[in-house]
């Protein structure tokens, strides 16, 4: 195994990996520990190239970082990307030697599931490091996490109706989930039973017929979804969906919701202020899953009630972001990064 780091400025430690037996080439990156040890999940891709891979696991781990400081989890941020089909190269082989590249880190990054990575995946990986969270609930780990980023949603939509309207009411209020898979679904559900008029779209049609045959929502085709007038739009699937071809085109008060990287570039947030539409940071409103991941590394180990209860926070944490972009004129995410440098200073003089 041949593992070397590559030197990157404002990251803490960005190392590959080449394992020529199993085909392995992969990347961690550990963005800031000033608050824990980096906890982010491992996705695969087929990567045009290590460059893009790079570029994606030094965005998502910086991210990561923000993420858990405004959750305040205790955690940093860190990513970890395998280059490579998932539907040609997965294999014990490969995933042994991923968890001997994690733990070859000696515990500063901590890796999850994230995209194309199942518990299964990660039970390999487990035989060769124990800095692995997020599998199966039967061997005392927090399992999926994907219910926990929904009702983390449902908390950070309290937030958000109260700073429109003043009072948190879900009924009748009209909220457009755009992606129902595993979160958004799940999301969907859980707010009808707040008494929200649901409206559901997905490039899965048969997953939109399925839930509409299930629990009645209503639906519209994906394509157009966004000429559908509406409180909150909730995007839950694709990230850059909010771009300057589609904030003129919203008619909703509302951005919230749990997919990553929602906003195309940094100052899409600006336009969304400058029509009138509040806008929910995603690493804020969506940190449900990470938060419930770290109760793991907790001393008592994970419990369910702990988690939901830290989860509950984010719609503290979202009303503060609010106040701050109110009380400075500036838009919400700048407010969120904000409050995230704010949390790890304060860690940094602890």
């Amino acid at each position: 195994m041949e593992i070397s780091e590559i030197q990157v400025d404002g990251y803490e430690k960005v190392v590959r990996c080449h394992h020529e037996s199993s085909g392995l080439h992969a990347l961690i990156a550990v963005h800031d520990t000033t608050l824990g040890p980096a906890l982010g999940g491992m996705r695969m891709l087929p990567y045009a190239s290590e460059d893009e891979a790079l570029f994606d696991v030094l965005r998502l781990s910086k991210g990561m970082t923000y993420k858990s400081a405004v959750a305040d989890t205790g955690l940093g941020g860190g990513k970890s990307v395998i280059l490579g089909d998932p539907k040609q190269l997965k294999s014990p082989e490969l995933f042994e030697a991923m968890g001997s590249f994690v733990d070859s880190l000696g515990g500063q990054y901590i890796t999850a599931e994230d995209m194309n990575i199942g518990i299964p995946d990660l039970d390999i990986v487990r035989r060769k490091t124990r800095y692995v969270t997020g599998l199966s609930r039967e061997s005392g780990s927090s399992g999926n996490p994907s219910p926990y980023t929904a009702s983390g949603c449902v908390f950070g939509l309290r937030a958000v109706l109260k700073e429109i309207y003043g009072e948190v009411d879900f009924n009748g209020k009209r909220i457009l989930i755009q992606g129902v898979g595993a979160v958004g679904g799940r999301l969907a559900v859980l707010l009808k039973e707040e008494g929200a008029q649901v409206i559901i779209c997905d490039i899965n049609e048969a997953r939109v017929d399925e839930l509409c045959s299930q629990y009645g929502f209503e639906s519209v085709p994906d394509e157009t979804h966004l000429d559908i007038e509406c409180d909150i739009y909730t995007p839950c699937a694709r990230g850059a969906g909010i771009n300057d071809d589609t904030i003129p085109k919203l008619r909703c008060k509302a951005v919230a919701g749990c997919a990553n990287n929602q906003l195309l570039e940094f100052s899409h947030a600006k336009g969304l202020l400058e029509r009138g539409i509040l806008y929910a940071p995603d690493y804020v409103i969506n940190a449900g899953g990470i938060i419930n991941v770290s109760v793991e590394l907790l001393p008592g180990g994970y419990d369910e009630l702990v988690a939901m209860q830290r989860i509950g926070k984010i719609e503290d944490n979202l009303q503060k972001v609010f106040e701050i972009s109110k009380s400075q004129g500036i838009p919400t995410n700048e407010a969120a990064l904000e409050l995230a440098e704010q949390r790890i200073s304060a860690g940094r003089s602890a």
